[in-house]
């Protein structure tokens, strides 16, 4: 590694200024820029250099760091905007400097930065495409989950500056070059835009059911429908409008990711059902101005009150019935989520047990995840064991999610993931054996 190498960094956002105060705690002279002087006074409160200009924050930085939020940001802060001209990053940084590009963007973005560098003359910059993961917090303690794609030679002179934001055992160097860290970051987040959605969904109809949130809560994180996303987002659904404005992570944020990967999807002539249909939920979200929100707010387009106001009144006996019907709900939704990454994931080349190992214990990870997803890979690779009678059951699985959605029918309860799941749920039956595993429902993906 570099002694202490100096670094610039553009975009202190949520993510970017955990990623660079981190980077400053463990010794490095940080470089800073971004359009709000807020963040920039923050920023050198930390202990951080501010930058006067974008420009000037790539001045004889051998290493430098995108962290902004879209690829049209980044392309801006990148390359400029004057026809021709000299405004961007790319044309400051001093030859032969490691660029990483932590946005997530469509891999296609990706792939086009490395065209534009080597067109503009710039080919000697070792560029990595590199997305993260992991939150605002883990982004502090630099234990953030890295997908890195590019040229062996960027990843040996990069390594180290990767290393230093990431967790042990969370730097995954994805082959394929450029567009690979893209391509694997889209299919983890194929589960996390259907888990945060699935979250309000899931706590929704458990107050249309009667339910107490609290007591959902519990027999979500301490039972088999537990995932990440609903554990995390649960607490602020629960928290209410205090917990949402601003809240931790707005909506439009995972809106952002979720078309990224409906677009890309679009490209490969890939369907991605329960995707799309979290993205039209989203889109109805930010019609209602919830964008600038935390993404838990979603919920109120499922339950129009508080659901920490409700107050459950039925017997033990009944109580349990009717939490067993959203732990379906969501079980049978993680199946097809899970589905639907590992199919995106081998259709656009990227290895699977990687993706397990990477999703597992990310913001994308469950139970069902552990378990349906291995078994996913297992048939995928070519084991048929893994179709027949392993776990959970293709008709257990399908029986239980219909079932809730029979109820949020009766109650008038929207139930977009719910259905779109069940739909797939069922084509996978058509051809499955009765003792099928749920693993099984990969294949209408593959189809």
């Amino acid at each position: 590694m570099p002694s202490k190498a100096p670094i610039g960094f553009c975009g202190l956002g949520a993510m970017g200024m955990g990623m660079a105060t981190h980077l400053v705690k463990t010794g490095h002279q940080v470089k800073g820029f971004d359009l709000y002087r807020p963040s920039l006074q923050r920023f050198e409160a930390a202990g951080g250099t501010p930058s006067p200009s974008l420009l000037n924050s790539a001045v004889d930085m051998p290493f430098y760091i995108v962290m902004v939020a879209t690829a049209v940001q980044a392309q801006s802060a990148l390359f400029g905007t004057a026809e021709g001209g000299d405004e961007g990053i790319v044309h400051k940084l001093p030859q032969n400097a490691v660029l990483l590009l932590c946005s997530t963007v469509p891999a296609s973005y990706a792939v086009s930065v490395e065209r534009e560098l080597k067109e503009i003359g710039r080919g000697d910059i070792f560029f990595i495409d590199s997305p993260v993961s992991g939150g605002a917090f883990r982004a502090a303690d630099g234990t953030l989950s890295i997908m890195a794609g590019g040229a062996t030679a960027a990843l040996e002179k990069g390594m180290w500056l990767l290393e230093a934001m990431s967790a042990p055992k969370k730097l995954f160097v994805v082959e394929g070059g450029i567009g690979a860290g893209s391509n694997m970051k889209m299919a983890h987040q194929v589960l996390a835009a259907i888990q945060i959605l699935v979250t309000g969904e899931a706590y929704g109809f458990a107050a249309r059911l009667g339910l107490d949130a609290e007591s959902v809560r519990k027999e979500i994180v301490e039972g088999e429908a537990w995932s990440w996303m609903v554990e995390d987002r649960g607490r602020r659904v629960i928290a209410g409008l205090d917990a949402w404005r601003p809240g931790v992570s707005a909506l439009t944020i995972i809106l952002k990711d979720t078309s990224i990967i409906t677009s890309s999807a679009r490209l490969c002539n890939f369907p991605v059902p329960m995707a799309s249909a979290a993205e039209q939920v989203y889109f109805s979200g930010l019609s209602q101005g919830f964008g600038s929100e935390d993404d838990a707010g979603m919920v109120r387009l499922y339950y129009p009150g508080p659901v920490a106001d409700v107050k459950c009144t039925v017997d033990k006996e009944a109580k349990a019935a009717k939490l067993k019907l959203v732990v379906n709900m969501l079980i049978g939704i993680y199946v097809c989520a899970t589905a639907e990454s590992i199919a995106f994931a081998q259709r656009v080349n990227l290895p699977l047990d990687q993706l397990h190992e990477l999703a597992v214990d990310a913001a994308g990870g469950s139970h069902v995840f552990r378990e349906v997803g291995a078994q996913m890979i297992k048939g995928l690779k070519g084991d048929a064991s893994a179709w027949s009678g392993l776990g959970k059951r293709l008709e257990d699985v399908t029986q239980g999610l219909s079932e809730a959605a029979s109820e949020a029918q009766n109650l008038k309860c929207p139930a977009f993931l719910t259905n779109t799941a069940l739909s797939m749920l069922m084509l996978a039956k058509r051809t499955a054996d009765k003792d099928a595993s749920a693993a099984t429902a990969v294949k209408v993906w593959k189809s």
